[in-house]
């Protein structure tokens, strides 16, 4: 059927419009900060396919763009020097098809830029698919940027624009297809609407669950084969409620500057160290960082203290296992070496517990990844965390939630529990990705961008994450209700007299400046860094850094196959300020 179209065109003019600011990072504060400052921005295109046969054959489905952008915070009216068009090629998600627009412009002051914009078609929620096919996610990058690699490319502007009801008319009349001797090609014009629709029915018609493959394991379990070039030693510790925790040391060289590493809930030390990809203690080592240390604390997978009914909080975590790691660290290192920490999720945010709380100190810099003072959570996660407490302890009698339950043999609770995450999530084979989607966050898949995994870091989800009780929830989600600010969990509990009831009240005297970082397409945390910093500001101008990286969401931050050519170096910036040779 294609090669009886080579030669028949496809053209149509769209004319989206909404707003963007050079404040904001994420999309929608784009989009909300823009409207209030009046920045309108407009995509003025002509869609033009030149070879039907070959655009449907070819996996790209591409196209060129034409045009003009509009928009005052640019200097005006920008013509489209050059322009690409991608309607709906395969993603590394099953059921999720993205529009691609990148153009390349020059504003009337002839500095140039670089226009991307994404429509995500993915059915997330009921009735979304006029929503997913006319909004159109924007940013706008100083410079010709390589849009393959967003997140080195300086961000200017960001966004929301869409195509009103309207518009959407006028370009179904304006849509023509032409066949090599100029008449209209009514094959064409059907082809053309066949493939659309069918491309639109794979990600909303119905789906079975995927049938899980176990994959065959290329990576031994905990394995430090990661790391090369250093001495390992493991140094175990007590902290004063009577948990059994450990420090890994990968030392190369004596250093001045130490750096001490820390994971996420329900993962390990494990996801700095992975051999599939140039990973975090690898790329400090080679940067001149020749002390590195790991800590799992009591929300590492490494341990069975989250595979039972614990009432842990993260004051639990501030409190114990945070000063007691830097205790037993300085104990092998001293105490006059530079210590410097990089911390990710809830190693992040009880990280800032300890900096704000005074339980953690004499840090000389520190890098939080995702969250730290203000948690914030996409509203479906935060229903979940309202909800599931309860629900586990009383209705299903579950401990923890467990992303291997679907690979358990017999028939379980938990394992129901995981095929229904498999018949929601259909985004994956992986029923483990499934179930981390369940746990954390809202989004298909919640926790990263699958394209931004090696397929061999997707095969080893099961080994990087584990089980997690369902009272840290509780903890969150008090932190949530108040106001989206990091509070005691119980504050007439004796234990804990030595923490503030709230970590933020005290930010202008806590001395250690942090850099925050944060992924545009964060799923599981939200904006919380970036609003985090705008509190930073208010009580410590100038103390503290932001930096939000395009492409990323949280847990690809760190995970990712690129992640040390697009998030190291700048948190390896960071480090090197507060480092003396």
């Amino acid at each position: 059927m294609s090669e009886k179209l080579n030669g028949v065109s496809i053209q149509f003019a769209e004319v989206m419009k909404g707003y963007v600011s050079a404040e904001a990072t994420t999309f929608a504060d784009g989009y909300a900060d823009g409207e209030r400052a009046g920045h309108a921005l407009a995509l003025h295109v002509t869609v033009r396919i030149p070879d039907l046969g070959e655009f449907l054959a070819e996996g790209e489905h591409a196209g060129t763009l034409s045009g003009h952008i509009n928009c005052p915070l640019l200097g005006g009216v920008c013509p489209v020097r050059s322009g690409t068009f991608r309607l709906m090629p395969d993603t590394a998600d099953r059921d999720r098809k993205v529009m691609y627009y990148q153009v390349y412009c020059t504003t009337p002051g002839g500095e140039e830029f670089t226009f991307v914009g994404n429509k995500q078609v993915q059915h997330d929620a009921p009735l979304d698919a006029w929503k997913d096919t006319t909004t159109l996610f924007v940013n706008v990058y100083r410079g010709h940027a390589d849009p393959g690699t967003p997140a080195r490319d300086r961000l200017w502007v960001t966004g929301i624009i869409s195509l009103g009801l309207m518009d959407f008319m006028q370009v179904l009349r304006g849509l023509s297809a032409t066949d090599v001797q100029g008449k209209t090609s009514v094959t064409g014009l059907i082809a053309f609407g066949r493939f659309f629709a069918g491309k639109l029915w794979d990600v909303y018609g119905p789906h079975l669950p995927p049938a899980p493959n176990q994959p065959q394991r290329r990576y031994a379990k905990f394995t430090t084969e990661g790391v090369a070039g250093a001495a390992i030693s493991t140094h175990p510790f007590l902290t004063a409620d009577g948990l059994r925790l450990e420090l890994t040391r990968f030392c190369r060289v004596p250093s001045d500057d130490v750096v001490l590493v820390v994971h996420g809930l329900t993962s390990s030390s494990d996801m700095f160290i992975m051999p599939e990809h140039r990973n975090l203690v690898q790329t400090l080592l080679d940067e001149g960082y020749g002390d590195v240390w790991t800590l799992d604390y009591r929300g590492s997978c490494r341990f069975p203290y989250n595979l039972a009914r614990t009432l842990y909080t993260f004051d639990d975590i501030a409190l114990f296992d945070h000063p007691a790691a830097l205790q037993e660290l300085r104990r092998h290192v001293g105490p006059r070496r530079r210590v410097h920490v990089v911390a990710h999720c809830v190693g992040a945010l009880t990280m800032a517990m300890g900096l704000f709380g005074k339980t953690v100190e004499g840090i000389s810099s520190a890098v939080l990844n995702s969250v730290a003072l203000t948690p914030r959570v996409p509203a479906w996660s935060k229903t979940k965390l309202g909800v599931a407490p309860w629900v586990s302890d009383n209705l299903l009698g579950i401990e923890y939630y467990n992303p291997s339950w679907r690979r358990e043999p017999g028939l379980s609770v938990g394992k129901l529990i995981a095929w229904g995450a498999d018949l929601v999530h259909q985004e994956c084979d992986s029923p483990e990705c499934h179930m981390l989607s369940l746990m954390w966050g809202s989004g298909r898949p919640a926790l990263f961008n699958h394209a931004n995994l090696l397929p061999a870091t997707h095969d080893r989800l099961g080994d990087l994450f584990g089980g997690v009780g369902v009272n840290y929830y509780r903890h969150v989600h008090k932190m949530v209700e108040s106001g989206n600010r990091a509070v005691k969990y119980d504050q007439s509990d004796p234990r804990f007299a030595a923490l503030p009831d709230d970590y933020t009240t005290h930010i202008a005297a806590q001395p250690t400046p942090i850099l925050l970082l944060q992924g545009q397409d964060n799923r599981v945390f939200a904006d919380s860094n970036i609003q985090c910093h705008e509190l930073f500001e208010r009580h410590a101008p100038g103390r503290h850094r932001l930096h939000v990286v395009p492409g990323y969401g949280h847990q690809d931050m760190f995970m990712g196959r690129d992640a040390a050519q697009d998030v190291f170096p700048h948190l390896l910036g960071f480090l090197k300020e507060h480092s003396h040779d």
